[in-house]
């Protein structure tokens, strides 16, 4: 389907009141929306962790770059074992410039990291032998090539050792500064502002007048996952239910951001005030409302080159929609598959469904003898607002709209985290 029809299809649906669009349409409409990817810029190797790579990462060398001890102990020629005693012809130690040479007969105390001494094959450990008035005296022998680091072992000029897009963590940054890259090519990480909006809302460390107001989690959680998905979070904070605060703290929030994340305020409320901010602005809407547990009430929207998702106030809904919308629109403007993946695992125990639409249920995910299960043990039953369900190894159980119960032992879709 072109883009203008199914905008005009997103549009007619979610303005004229009628039913929700299905959960696969709304994916098909964040998959081929048109997007500005953003640039690329050059990061320090130190300072590089959590950016997305821009570049494959290619060996421009061997390493290590000749055979190299593994050990401590003696370069020998594996043969010469046989004789049961070698004579001591010189000390090796790692970063030692002089290249040795073993002859027959000989061995060449030897440390770990340093070069095999020419002529040699072999590194029998200290702990394998006696020292003798200048001999060593073989107490337990060693294959041939035993704790022999060969040429290339780690790595072979030219090899490919990390794909772009890959996101730099620490075993990617000890690999690049072995290969002496001071600075390397990176994605400009997503902006993404977080709003939530609620009059019951309470920040951290504020206190309580009443019962009726509750802590604000989401503009936590959902900014710490932009953050584990590669992308740089911006806190706006707390708005109450007013329409003149939440449209500045959208403009604000539009000013300094890639992508607008709102929670609450998106439903049939009287006081649910995003929703009318969203449509009232001269941003295009993409769709209001899937037919999706949880969440239901999710508007996205794009405005120029930004987007805006309003996403629901309930932490489990917010953070499973953030999950499922948020995160792909990170990894499009950043120009890569998204990192939320769909697996097949066997279900463990039999799982109702409680609706008609497409459900996410939290689950743990176990890996045992190269098979997934999946289980409910710990999970709680109840409203959308369980965060606490979210701990562990925690993954979403996947039915669609057309899916019903499942019986224990059948095969299932799951949305591995």
């Amino acid at each position: 389907m072109e883009r203008a029809s199914w905008l005009a299809i997103a549009n007619s649906e979610t303005e004229s009141g009628m039913g929700f669009i299905h959960f696969e349409e709304s994916m098909r409409i964040i998959d081929e929306v048109e997007v500005k990817k953003l640039g690329v810029m050059k990061r320090f190797v130190s300072d590089a962790q959590g950016y997305v790579l821009a570049e494959d990462i290619v060996a421009d060398h061997d390493s290590p770059s000749a055979p190299t001890s593994a050990m401590d102990g003696y370069a020998i020629v594996s043969e010469d074992q046989k004789s049961g005693r070698l004579k001591i012809s010189g000390i090796n130690p790692a970063g030692d410039e002089k290249r040795w040479r073993v002859e027959r007969g000989e061995a060449v105390k030897t440390f770990t990291g340093s070069l095999m001494p020419e002529g040699s094959d072999t590194l029998i450990p200290i702990e394998n032998v006696t020292v003798e008035d200048g001999y060593i005296v073989i107490d337990e022998e060693v294959p041939r090539g035993y704790s022999v680091r060969e040429a290339g072992e780690n790595y072979a000029r030219g090899e490919k050792l990390i794909e772009a897009g890959t996101i730099i963590d620490y075993p990617q940054i000890g690999v690049m500064a072995g290969l002496n890259m001071v600075e390397v090519s990176v994605h400009v990480k997503p902006r993404v502002a977080v709003l939530a909006t609620g009059s019951e809302l309470l920040a951290l460390g504020e206190e309580a007048k009443h019962e009726g107001q509750i802590r604000s989690t989401n503009d936590y959680t959902i900014a710490a996952l932009v953050r584990k998905y590669g992308g740089e979070a911006i806190r706006i904070g707390c708005v109450g239910d007013d329409r003149e605060s939440i449209a500045e703290a959208f403009r604000r929030a539009l000013s300094m951001a890639d992508i607008v994340v709102t929670t609450g305020g998106v439903s049939v409320g009287d006081f649910d005030f995003v929703k009318d901010v969203i449509t009232q602005s001269d941003a295009t809407l993409l769709f209001k409302g899937v037919r999706i547990k949880p969440g239901q009430h999710i508007a996205c929207a794009k405005l120029g080159e930004k987007f805006i998702v309003g996403l629901p106030g309930f932490a489990y809904s917010s953070t499973v929609t953030a999950l499922l919308y948020v995160v792909p629109l990170m990894a499009r403007l950043t120009g890569r598959p998204s990192p939320i993946e769909t697996i097949g695992a066997v279900l463990r125990e039999d799982f109702r469904k409680k609706s008609k639409k497409a459900e996410f249920t939290a689950c743990n995910l176990r890996l045992e003898d190269g098979v997934f299960y999946v289980d409910f043990d710990g999970k709680k039953s109840g409203t959308s607002a369980i965060l606490t369900n979210m701990l562990g190894d925690t993954a979403l159980l996947y039915t669609t709209e057309d899916e019903g119960d499942k019986k224990a032992g059948e095969m299932v879709k799951v949305v591995r985290l």
